[in-house]
């Protein structure tokens, strides 16, 4: 049987539309393969997954690496994900490094979609996505051969540590069920050789300052010409200021965010109160500017007066063409970015090509980034710890760059001639 590394389609739709696999016997229906057994593989595989139907973002997360097992277990390597030895892990962990050219997408796109009132998979959709910071300027327009030439696919360290922790997690319940006599992944001794060591703490990654004043400028500018762009401003503001997370501004299971959460205390200060990473509820605090954006974006995008009540259920961020809340992540990353997009075509104009360049190369979550390295260098800590939703201040000191500042400037006059 020849291996099939074409182009392959979707096995595991969306959470809504997937069902409930402890109800069902069929499973055949999304297969696309003759390979036997097959079907017991994606009934485990949905049953593991629809345990975490109470986070989408979890459940996407765990769903991404479980498509790739089976993608590559069915139609690579011809074998059951049941079947998996320690050896078929480490083949599958170096498959996911350097995928084939076909299996990788420039842009996100549906795994399904509606068809004759069906759900039909989407040929367009790849195992592997291009993050956005790596793809070129208008990527979009080449062709898909030449996509294919330069795929630009790197698996990140963070990538592959979470490969290794929800394929463990996956195979650690499969033991529990049964199914297996032994965890393949917990018997892999030399990880290293896939999981490079830190020496030297990470940076993280951020916009600068002068990346900054053009996103707000622009969005400004977006917001003067057209007032749907009012929510534009809005998000962005939204996200630098409070820290948010991106699915901290949609509609899930977990929560709808609504204009009440914007609440005044005894005192008379404003908080805003979200159900975040974890299912963990907090309080952050709104400053003075961020309660500008808010009466601005009420005022001007809305209709509405311009502070919220207790009782105010309007979605935070409605869609446009209705006040239902925007249930979708990439909504709001395209959002941001076609805001990104026009503040680079700015900065070239303006021949602040290497900054533009480094602003291409941001996502949407560097604003949680740079909002929490400037509040760093002038908050206590603990405050900025509490207001990001920090597990431990180990975390939070992440963001703390005077040391690396310190060691450059100490550095930055060493001779090389004159000794």
């Amino acid at each position: 049987m020849p291996i099939l590394i074409d182009p392959p389609l979707p096995i595991i739709d969306n959470l809504e539309h997937m069902g409930n696999p402890f109800s069902s016997n069929d499973f055949s229906t999304s297969l696309h393969t003759d390979l036997p057994q097959a079907e017991k593989d994606l009934e485990f595989a949905l049953k593991f997954l629809y345990s975490y139907n109470g986070s989408s973002a979890t459940f996407n997360s765990y769903r991404r690496e479980l498509e790739r097992l089976l993608q590559w277990c069915w139609r690579v390597k011809r074998i059951l994900a049941l079947s998996m030895r320690r050896e078929n892990v480490e083949e599958f962990i170096a498959f996911c490094n350097q995928p084939p050219p076909d299996w990788i997408g420039h842009k996100q796109v549906a795994r399904f979609k509606h068809k004759q009132g069906r759900r039909a998979p989407n040929p367009e959709w790849r195992p592997f996505v291009v993050p956005a910071r790596t793809r070129g300027s208008g990527q979009s327009q080449k062709s898909d051969s030449a996509a294919r030439k330069k795929p630009g696919y790197v698996a990140s360290q963070a990538a592959i540590k979470a490969s290794f922790a929800i394929l463990s997690s996956f195979y650690n319940y499969l033991l529990q069920e049964d199914q297996i006599q032994a965890n393949p992944v917990a018997q892999i001794r030399q990880k290293s050789k896939f999981i490079k060591k830190q020496q030297t703490q990470i940076p993280v990654r951020r916009i600068s300052n002068i990346q900054w004043d053009y996103v707000i400028e622009t969005a400004e500018i977006m917001a003067a010409e057209n007032p749907e762009h009012e929510r534009t401003l809005f998000v962005i503001v939204c996200l630098l200021s409070m820290y948010l997370r991106i699915s901290e501004l949609v509609a899930d299971e977990r929560s709808i965010p609504v204009m009440s959460d914007f609440r005044r205390d005894a005192d008379g200060n404003w908080w805003f109160h979200v159900t975040g990473k974890g299912n963990k509820e907090r309080r952050i605090v709104v400053s003075n500017d961020m309660l500008k954006a808010l009466k601005r974006y009420r005022t001007n995008a809305l209709g509405l007066t311009p502070l919220p009540t207790n009782n105010d259920h309007t979605p935070l961020v409605p869609k446009l063409d209705s006040l239902e809340p925007i249930e979708s992540t990439r909504h709001i990353r395209r959002i941001v970015q076609a805001c990104f997009d026009r503040s680079f075509e700015r900065m070239k104009s303006d021949q602040l090509e290497e900054d533009a360049a480094e602003l291409q190369a941001a996502t949407v979550h560097w604003l949680r980034h740079t909002g929490i390295s400037e509040d760093v260098k002038h908050r206590p800590r603990e405050h900025v710890r509490d207001d990001a939703g920090h597990a431990s201040m180990a975390t939070t000191d992440r963001y703390v760059d005077s040391d690396l500042r310190e060691r450059h400037r100490s550095g930055k006059k060493k001779p090389v001639k004159n000794l």
